[in-house]
């Protein structure tokens, strides 16, 4: 796609832009909306003042040029087009981003964890305003949906479709390392390759290694985000804890296949992740995106094979991919599409097909508060992520996990039970419960 000349469609129009939350997101969207000439963020938006004017200064902004703000809404800022939502904050993401909705600008929606609960229901939201909502380019929902949809629209048939998670899994000699953390003798030396006994068992036997060594291969974040590309492409899980295997990028195209041919899937037309296994001198899927493909031209793939592409061993599939997503670098392209286009670059029709929810894996007694533990990942210790088809917010029904996080259990948990909505004593005044209520009564009811 020729972006300059897509864009170059909309004319000599700029595209004004209220930023809300200046993270390491927010601003590295700042430092590249100063080399794009039709793009000014007129506006930022954060809680803390020295985060704003330090993100000003690191990034070379004139900070005398734009207005900062602990309250975008207001009503004395100056006027824009586009709200990008970055704060990372459920609660706060689905107040701004309704309000904006509401004064007819587009959002740009980079805090996943509102668009899992109640992002459908903004979509219409907007749709109905005439504006557009939309998952921001630079992470990975946003990304992966535009993936599936150019396969699509080649007419690629998809067994499977994911992101690798955030670190990766690195083997040194025989010693494992995730992030800072270290295990000498990790036997995953021996399970290098798949050398026969079927990608089954040397994904089980990975995972078992990687919990031996006291590393995690599930986060709350890769649930969230791959829940939201289930919501915008009818996408599902294989499995509601997912399979989310070690895998080294070129076995991607064998072992996400359907059991029937080796692989470890029930069916095709999956979404799941995988950690990034390799070793300390191979480049890094980054975080990025992949689509697992059948190969239904022998002739084609085999001559794709042969300029470097990945096709599996038994040559029915193949695995193309996204190996970055690189923050607001990237988030211009959504900006300047729903600005100057009024089209999204994320899902164009999504359905709150499933939710986000939390399994217990210890005993909570009742006046537990579900509190963060891991603000990162946003993990609540003795919690585990799922996707589960999604369900009207009640009390016997699974509750999602950011309406759940830091509320009161108002009875005891049993470990292996999921944390439904009667469980918790939850806050029917807030936005995001009330958004999440109002998209259950449109789209479950």
């Amino acid at each position: 796609m020729n972006y300059q000349a897509l864009f170059a469609r909309a004319g000599d129009r700029d595209v004004k832009v209220g930023l809300v939350g200046v993270g390491d997101f927010g601003t590295s969207l700042l430092a590249r909306s100063l080399k794009i000439p039709n793009l000014e963020i007129t506006v930022i938006c954060d809680h803390d003042r020295s985060r704003m004017e330090a993100a000003a200064s690191v990034t070379g902004m004139d900070a005398a040029q734009v207005v900062m703000t602990d309250n975008i809404m207001g009503g004395t800022t100056p006027d824009f087009d586009v709200l990008v939502e970055a704060t990372g904050q459920p609660e706060a993401a689905a107040i701004v981003a309704e309000w904006a909705i509401g004064e007819k600008h587009h959002v740009v929606m980079a805090s996943k964890e509102a668009a899992i609960v109640c992002g459908p229901i903004l979509h219409e939201l907007a749709s109905r305003q005439g504006v557009v909502y939309t998952e921001i380019d630079g992470d990975q929902p946003s990304l992966l949906i535009g993936l599936v949809s150019w396969a699509h629209t080649l007419g690629l048939d998809i067994v499977a479709a994911g992101k690798s998670s955030e670190y990766d899994f690195i083997l040194d000699g025989d010693e494992l390392c995730w992030l800072e953390k270290s295990h000498p003798a990790s036997g995953l030396k021996a399970l290098w390759h798949e050398s026969g006994e079927g990608w089954p068992k040397l994904v089980a036997n990975r995972e078992q290694a990687a919990i031996n060594a006291g590393f995690p291969t599930r986060t709350v974040p890769d649930f969230c985000e791959m829940g939201v590309v289930a919501n915008a492409t009818g996408l599902v899980p294989d499995r509601a804890g997912f399979h989310a295997p070690l895998l080294r990028a070129v076995e991607l195209a064998d072992a996400f296949q359907e059991v029937e041919h080796g692989g470890i899937m029930a069916s095709g037309g999956r979404i799941d992740v995988f950690n990034c296994f390799r070793r300390n001198d191979e480049s890094s899927f980054a975080g990025g995106v992949f689509v697992v493909v059948s190969c239904d031209d022998e002739k084609t793939w085999e001559l794709l094979r042969g300029k470097g592409h990945v096709v599996a061993k038994n040559g029915r599939a193949a695995m193309l991919y996204n190996p970055q997503h690189l923050l607001g670098v990237e988030a211009p392209i959504s900006i300047l599409s729903a600005g100057l286009l009024g089209l999204p670059t994320g899902a164009s029709e999504p359905k709150p097909r499933f939710d986000l929810v939390a399994r217990a894996g210890r005993d909570f007694k009742k006046g537990d508060v579900l509190a963060i533990t891991d603000h990162h990942h946003h993990e609540v210790s003795g919690l585990s992520p799922e996707l589960v088809p999604a369900a009207v917010l009640e009390d016997a029904n699974p509750c999602p996990y950011y309406l759940a996080i830091n509320k009161t259990l108002v009875e005891d948990v049993v470990e292996g039970s999921v944390i439904s909505a009667g469980m918790l004593e939850l806050d029917n005044g807030n936005a995001l419960y009330r958004l999440r209520r109002m998209q259950d009564r449109h789209f479950l009811d």
